[in-house]
């Protein structure tokens, strides 16, 4: 893909360029329409030729120029040409070489920069208000200078007020700038891009260039370089951005940080060939780099601390809200008693559990444990808690809810987000339980002989969400006086202690066979036992545990 950037108003505005010619000009035919009155009705054409695109002038009053050179036929376009129509300035891109043009928002600045073998090419308009004052600033006046960009910097915590400050000023002390701008190294491709940008009057041509020759010597030596007449540098005469801009004096400091690190580039230019930069200026504009680094590396891990800080306090609140969708207290039913509790892995977590007492009197309980931790998880529980309270105000038939909740969670599947999940309903009276699987491991039942026994895997259905109108199927049995119902996420016989070992399942069998034949106590204390087991180390899953029973007198 090609395009003609037009830069107006220090705005980057790109017309896409087809395989058919593209007039350029005053007149509503045109494809890329301009107003001005120095421009042609029909000025000039761009056309494909050789593979590539060209451009010709069409019989202009004012010529149309290629990078400062007037055109007398079809010359061939390359990228990061400047083509200039009367007052008017464009950009000629092209996908491929280095790749399409970036557009950064700064404020007011509107940034735009295309990247070739070259050059960078940086392109912005700031107004920078009133005049500088006389040529050759006094010593007195430098030294004012850099204390103001002292204080500029001196707690500044952001980096996108901090650096235009800091050009600011510099044009303040060195009245013979005509363009500065300042690129930072990206923390994850390490590549520099402009974060501030700003020259001293506008002009036709508004476009700044910054050689690639020079400042991948600046980042190499980690040292500045100067130039009194870049212009004619037998150092930079390769560099095809010096020699178009006439740059008569260039200056380009690295941003070292504490650890010595290249953090980003300053860069300043003239045009002016009596007023020139010297070494002092360039002892100067490094002092200021050297400050304005350090000033972001502190800014920057201020706002690290502060993200993380939000961060933090958003998580706090999702736990508060995630804790406030679990039952605020158990059921409480002569002859049977409840335990529950939950421990996320990170702040939020993915596990759940519910338990309400129905119309009729019977209790049902909720238990599931979605797929995926932290907040997609939790945002997953919180929607089958509100389906669940929902589905069972108005269905207690369990076959009916099941199915119900199901077709909920698979018409608002998230891709990979399914939950294991388990529904069951007790009748108190009759000593009666039924119960679907959904996916989930087996309950464990502690009976009277201090035998366990889990459910036939037969009866185990899929997840939640996976498949809508999937038959489940629906299990029954007495409940027997002094039974505990053990209900677990896999957070439990996965638990790792520091040694790297799992707490297992035949761990666990062991410990509620030799633990309390009342269902709170075993609950608690099986969950102290897992804790234990772990010893403090961090988890790589939620433990959620859920016990319930029928007294042995009852």
């Amino acid at each position: 893909m090609a395009l003609l950037v037009l830069l107006q108003g220090g705005e980057a505005i790109p017309h896409d360029l087809g395989a058919d010619d593209v007039l350029i000009g005053r007149h509503p035919e045109c494809g890329v329409q301009l107003e001005s009155n120095a421009v042609s009705r029909r000025h000039a054409r761009v056309f494909v030729e050789g593979g590539g695109y060209a451009i010709e002038d069409l019989g202009s009053g004012n010529g149309t120029f290629v990078n400062g050179q007037k055109i007398e036929g079809p010359t061939q376009l390359k990228p990061q040409d400047r083509i200039k129509l009367g007052p008017v300035l464009m950009r000629f891109e092209e996908s491929g070489g280095g790749g399409p043009a970036v557009e950064q928002d700064f404020g007011s600045t509107m940034v735009g920069v295309s990247m070739d073998d070259e050059d960078a090419t940086i392109m912005a308009s700031v107004d920078i208000g009133g005049g500088f004052g006389a040529l050759g600033v006094k010593p007195e006046e430098k030294l004012k200078g850099v204390l103001e960009i002292s204080r500029a910097l001196a707690g500044s915590v952001d980096v996108e007020a901090m650096l235009p400050k800091v050009l600011d000023t510099l044009f303040g002390i060195f009245n013979q700038a005509d363009r500065g701008c300042i690129l930072l190294k990206e923390s994850e491709s390490g590549e520099l891009v402009p974060r501030a940008m700003k020259h001293r009057r506008e002009s036709e041509d508004a476009t700044v260039t910054l050689s690639r020759t020079i400042v991948s010597k600046v980042i190499e030596n980690k040292a500045g370089l100067l130039s009194a007449d870049a212009s004619s540098d037998t150092q930079f005469s390769a560099s095809e951005s010096i020699s178009n801009l006439s740059i008569r004096s260039m200056m380009c400091v690295p941003m070292l940080g504490i650890d010595g690190e290249v953090a980003g580039v300053i860069n300043l230019d003239t045009q002016n060939p009596v007023n020139q930069f010297n070494n002092d200026d360039l002892e100067l504009l490094q002092a200021v780099a050297g400050q304005a680094a350090l000033s972001y590396e502190s800014a920057r891990l201020v706002s690290a601390f502060m993200a993380k800080q939000k961060q933090d306090s958003e998580l706090d609140i999702a736990r508060g809200v995630q804790e406030a969708l679990l039952p605020e207290e158990l059921p409480k039913v002569d002859g049977y008693s409840f335990y529950a509790s939950y421990d996320a892995a990170q702040a939020v977590g993915g596990d759940y559990y519910d338990a309400m007492v129905l119309s009729d009197g019977k209790i049902c309980l909720a238990f599931g444990d979605v797929a995926g931790k932290g907040v997609p998880g939790a945002l997953i529980m919180s929607r089958i808690s509100s389906c669940v309270q929902n589905t069972m105000s108005f269905m207690p038939s369990i076959e009916e809810a099941v199915a119900a909740i199901n077709n909920h969670m698979c018409a608002n599947a998230v891709e990979g987000r399914f939950v294991t999940f388990v529904l069951v309903i007790i009748d108190p009276v009759a000593h009666h339980l039924t119960l679907v699987n959904a996916g989930h491991m087996s309950p464990m039942i502690l009976k009277t002989d201090g035998l366990i026994e889990e459910f036939d895997e037969e009866s185990v259905g899929l997840p939640i969400g996976v498949m809508e109108d999937y038959p489940f199927e629906v299990v029954e049995r007495p409940i027997g006086a002094g039974e505990i119902f053990v209900i677990f996420t896999d957070g439990v016989d996965e638990a790792m202690n520091p040694a790297g070992d799992l707490y297992t399942l035949e761990r666990m069998r062991n410990f509620l066979q030799a633990g309390s034949r009342q269902a709170d106590e075993l609950g608690r204390s099986l969950l102290a036992d897992v804790r234990t087991f772990a010893d403090g180390r961090d988890q790589n899953d939620d433990i959620t545990i859920m016990t319930f029973g029928r007294d042995a007198s009852a």
